[in-house]
């Protein structure tokens, strides 16, 4: 099989009860009846509320409107079960369509394998490769000559570098920032014992120009804005309140950062999938709506087919594909028709569906860190200098690893079940990454299937694109979807 599987002793893989094979529950949400929208993450680790305020103030530090953000959540959070914020009043004068609840695999036991139906003239097996996350392996989902085609469509429309280092426009941003460097250093002392150790920074912050910052980087930047004095990569309440956060900002845009200290190293395109798609692209997004057996609307009206490209020293740090989703946030792909004033949006995947489009010659694998250990501790993917989330340096240390095999599909649920048939908490254990290509090079592609955590937001937007487009045909798909060049095209493969 394409996948080996490495845990620590801590893992387990525990066998659930027998139960049917596709699950989903009978609860809907009643006619007109709109749920708040609820914070996904429990406050800790990589989807606390902690780390969403910093993760704004530098990973979106030259936007002003997050720093306006970032002052009202944190001067709020005293109350925030008084009022869920403005989702719940922008529709509260209409009636809202009822949806089903959403399917979901179940994973049985690590190594269960099943048969299914996806295309007419032969069978597929899927394989869970591990419980948490839900992760499952269906090698021969496409064809030799479908990978190919889509690697060929990729290149003809052209490539972008998937990661761009932002502009210097961070100055007057900062000028706005109001926020103490007390409560800053409170945010991010996760123990409270009021040191900041090296682990604590690194866990909060993927800095503000987009470079994967190590313990060396950290020291290494203390030294040069005289912020430890001591020289131990601790700084103390009074040490980090003597720092001028300029010259921080001022040392990180004046060191030119490489492609091998970024985040993500890669390049990639979007590929319709819509009605009048290529044919190929077409039969993909059915088979994938077979896959998941999703309601067509939601696997329609989800993101096109994203294609990467990784070159030898390509990677992608460890991350999760959906972002917390707060009263201050609302979900990309259903903002335009939510008719709410909100300050942030956010990729809201419920799940996964990645492709391998080529056999990757060394290096390469896709990397889940955590899968199916005990517990989860944000901390503890930080260790003795050793980063789990960096792919560059530390993926022989992951749980799992998927090595990549031409035409096999891997998919996975990036949030539990909230016992209703809808969307839960952000799923913890889906933290995944790409591991450093050291020979060749990789080609994958992901399918993400888009579900708002608002169960009466996206039954809304689901009645509102049906409607727009009875009454304006193609003109009235959202932007990504009027990219339509490639409909046509033949290609000899």
């Amino acid at each position: 099989m394409a996948a080996a599987t490495e845990r620590r002793p801590e893992a387990e893989a525990g066998d659930e009860a027998s139960s049917p094979q596709w699950a989903g529950v009978a609860t809907r949400l009643g006619e007109g009846e709109d749920a708040p929208v609820r914070p996904l993450c429990k406050p800790r680790g990589i989807c606390s509320r902690a780390y969403f305020l910093v993760l704004m103030v530098f990973v979106h530090l030259y936007l002003g409107n997050v720093l306006a953000l970032l002052l009202f959540v944190h001067y709020s959070n005293g109350d925030e079960s008084s009022d869920p914020g403005p989702q719940n009043h922008a529709q509260s004068s209409r009636a809202m369509p009822t949806l089903g609840p959403l399917t979901r695999l179940e994973g049985i036991k690590v190594g269960y394998e099943r048969k299914v139906q996806l295309v007419t003239d032969r069978a597929h097996f899927i394989r869970t490769l591990s419980l948490k996350p839900l992760l499952f392996e269906i090698p021969g989902f496409l064809s030799d000559e479908e990978c190919r085609l889509i690697i060929h469509l990729a290149q003809m429309k052209g490539l972008q570098r998937s990661q761009i280092l932002p502009t210097e426009e961070y100055e007057e941003a900062m000028n706005t920032m109001q926020i103490s460097q007390v409560d800053l250093f409170q945010l991010l002392d996760q123990n409270h014992d009021g040191l900041l150790q090296l682990r604590e920074v690194l866990a909060q912050t993927r800095l503000g120009n987009g470079r994967w910052m190590t313990p060396e980087n950290i020291q290494e930047m203390y030294s040069a804005i005289k912020a430890d004095p001591d020289g131990d990569g601790v700084l103390s309440l009074q040490e980090f309140s003597n720092m001028d956060l300029r010259d921080f900002h001022k040392y990180m845009r004046n060191h030119k950062a490489e492609s091998s200290e970024l985040v993500r190293n890669s390049h990639h395109t979007w590929l319709y999938q819509g009605e009048g798609a290529h044919h190929v692209m077409r039969a993909i997004r059915q088979r994938v709506l077979r896959l998941t057996r999703l309601s067509p609307e939601i696997v329609e009206l989800s993101e096109p087919l994203q294609v990467v490209r990784y070159g030898e020293g390509g990677h992608y740090h460890a991350h999760v594909d959906s972002g917390p989703v707060y009263p201050e946030t609302i979900c990309s792909h259903t903002k335009l028709v939510a008719n709410e004033s909100v300050p942030f949006e956010t990729s809201c995947r419920y799940m996964t569906v990645l492709f391998y489009l080529n056999n990757v010659t060394g290096g390469g694998e896709t990397v889940f860190p955590v899968a199916d250990n005990r517990t989860y501790d944000e901390m503890s993917l930080i260790q003795d200098d050793i980063d789990l989330r960096d792919t560059r340096r530390h993926c022989d240390k992951g749980n799992l690893r998927v090595k990549p095999q031409q035409g096999t599909a891997v998919f996975w649920y990036n949030y539990l079940p909230d016992g209703q048939g809808w969307v839960g908490e952000v799923d913890d254990y889906s933290l995944h990454g790409g591991c450093l290509v050291t020979r060749g090079t990789k080609w994958i592609a992901n399918n993400w299937i888009n579900v708002d955590p608002s169960r009466a937001r996206q039954a809304l937007f689901q009645q509102e694109m049906a409607r727009l487009a009875r009454e304006g045909g193609a003109d009235s798909q959202p932007e990504w979807a009027l990219d339509r060049a490639y409909r046509d095209a033949r290609v000899e493969l």
